[in-house]
């Protein structure tokens, strides 16, 4: 297949054109290094050697440049990473998110159209979901994302739905995705978040690099096993390979889906921090603080309709999960290179 990825060289896009190249599928990748570095791209070759990759520099809002990616050939599908993902930035600056988020999808979808792309695989989230009427998060749960990041993935599920139901021939899987962490197990490609980490994994891994002094852990009275915060946390790598199941499902399929990835399990913040300290043989400091404003308790996903219409299970457990961020880190203390 030639596939358009865009935010090829993001955290979860880099694993999945990984995986995607392995497979033998011919990759365009479009970036405009919001989220990314040019340095991600020579490791995708790298761990790719014979594939056949183009890399495109571009802003996803920028319809002549699409037209440009579209017009060199004929586009198989296009797996959609490319946007913004900070919940807190999302709360202070709305107005970018959905320019960026919601303005980008629908500037893609013009151009998939203009050119007869019938196949888009969507990057989601479960923050769609909202607070929990019930748990484990099934796809039929209630929509109410709580957060303009969250409403900014629900806004583009439901524009692609709209999409595919007035353009008879375009189908989608749209994959809510759970709690992405751990790296790719040669080390060479990880998470390289700007600034200080907004998520769990990549803080825990500078503090024990030593870029980060300790761990804060908002909350230590929430109704879980040990106080702190449960999430569904899922390896990149199954991830990624998440995406190749679903562009299989487009390809034999003659129907769109939504479908969960996650691993059906929750795992509480102190629980990976016992998990990361054994990994690396490093003790973690932290302290708990007050509970972060938009937290939830805890969720973890539904999977069975992953695995029974994807034929997609997650494999990786939080052991290696921990022990391939710390990889990623350890060889890589200050991220990609500049």
């Amino acid at each position: 297949m030639r596939v358009v990825v865009t935010g090829g060289l993001g955290y979860i896009g880099s694993h999945t054109c990984v995986e995607l190249a392995r497979e033998g599928s011919r990759l365009v990748i479009v970036d405009n290094f919001a989220n990314s570095k040019l340095s991600v791209l020579p490791r995708i070759r790298e761990l790719a050697p014979s594939a056949d990759i183009e890399f495109v520099r571009a802003d996803i809002r920028d319809a002549a440049a699409l037209d440009r990616v579209f017009a060199a050939g004929d586009i198989d599908a296009v797996v959609h990473f490319a946007g913004l993902k900070a919940v807190g930035e999302s709360v202070s600056n709305p107005l970018l998110y959905y320019d960026d988020n919601v303005g980008g999808a629908i500037a893609l979808l013009q151009a998939m159209a203009r050119h007869g792309a019938e196949r888009i695989v969507f990057s989601s989230s479960a923050t769609v979901y909202g607070v929990p009427e019930f748990l484990p998060y099934t796809e039929n749960h209630r929509l109410d994302a709580i957060n303009p990041y969250g409403r900014s993935k629900l806004m583009i599920e439901r524009i692609i739905a709209d999409h595919a139901a007035a353009r008879t021939s375009f189908r989608h899987a749209t994959l809510r995705y759970f709690n992405p962490i751990g790296a790719h197990g040669s080390g060479r490609i990880g998470e390289d978040p700007r600034g200080v980490p907004n998520n769990l994994l990549p803080y825990l891994a500078q503090v024990a690099v030593g870029r980060l002094p300790g761990l804060r852990v908002f909350g230590g009275d929430y109704d879980t096993a040990d106080g702190t915060g449960v999430r569904d946390y899922i390896h990149v790598v199954d991830l990624a390979r998440g995406h190749l199941a679903a562009l299989r499902y487009l390809r034999s399929r003659e129907r769109s889906i939504t479908v969960n990835l996650g691993t059906g399990r929750g795992h509480s913040v102190l629980e990976v921090v016992k998990a990361f300290e054994q990994a690396t043989g490093r003790p973690v400091p932290y302290e708990i603080v007050a509970r972060r404003a938009g937290d939830l308790p805890a969720y973890y996903a539904e999977t069975s309709l992953a695995a029974s219409e994807l034929g997609w299970r997650a494999q990786f457990g939080i052991e290696e999960m921990c022990r391939d961020a710390w990889r990623w880190q350890s060889e890589n203390p200050t991220g990609y290179p500049d």
